[in-house]
C-alpha cells in the first residue's frame, strides 16, 4: 500500500527522487499520467492494469464524456523508471499540466502515488482540511 507525504525537489532535467518507501511498492517500472486535481497520478503496472479494465468494462465508447475521460488519462501516460538513485524523469507535458516548480510533495495514495507542485498542495489541503466533516457525512456509503 503506498503511504505517507514526502517533501521533494525536481532537478534542472526533470528528475525527481521518489522515497524508497514508495519504490517498493511501484517496483522498477510503474505509470505516470495526469491525475485529478492538478496533479499526476502514478499507478504500479498491476493497478493501472486494474485500472484500465475498468474504464474500458465500464465507461462507454459512445458516449463523449467517456471518451474525453479516456483520453485524458491515456494520451499522457508515460512508463517510468528509476535509475540508481532512486529518481524518475518526469515527462515535460506532464511537468507543464501539474505546473511542477521546483519544491514538490510525492504522497501516496493506496493503490496510487501523486505527485504536486508544493504550494498547489498547500493549498488543497488547507481546503480540504477545512470541509473533511462536511466531506465524511456526504459520503453516504463509507463508515469510518
Amino acid at each position: 500500500m503506498l503511504m505517507g507525504e514526502f517533501k521533494h525537489t525536481i532537478d534542472a532535467k526533470g528528475r525527481i527522487i521518489i522515497p524508497a518507501k514508495l519504490r517498493e511498492e511501484l517496483g522498477e517500472e510503474f505509470i505516470l499520467t495526469r491525475g485529478l486535481d492538478g496533479c499526476l497520478f502514478g499507478y504500479p503496472k498491476d493497478s493501472w492494469q486494474s485500472l484500465t479494465e475498468k474504464l474500458t468494462s465500464q465507461l462507454p465508447l459512445g458516449k463523449k464524456d467517456a471518451r474525453s475521460v479516456v483520453r485524458f488519462f491515456y494520451s499522457a501516460a508515460s512508463e517510468v523508471e528509476f535509475d540508481k538513485q532512486g529518481r524518475i524523469m518526469i515527462p515535460a507535458t506532464l511537468r507543464e499540466y501539474a505546473e511542477l516548480s521546483k519544491n514538490c510533495r510525492v504522497i501516496g495514495v493506496s493503490d496510487r502515488l501523486e505527485i504536486w507542485d508544493e504550494l498547489k498542495w498547500q493549498s488543497y489541503l488547507a481546503d480540504t482540511q477545512a470541509q473533511i466533516p462536511e466531506l465524511t457525512e456526504n459520503i453516504s456509503d463509507f463508515e469510518f
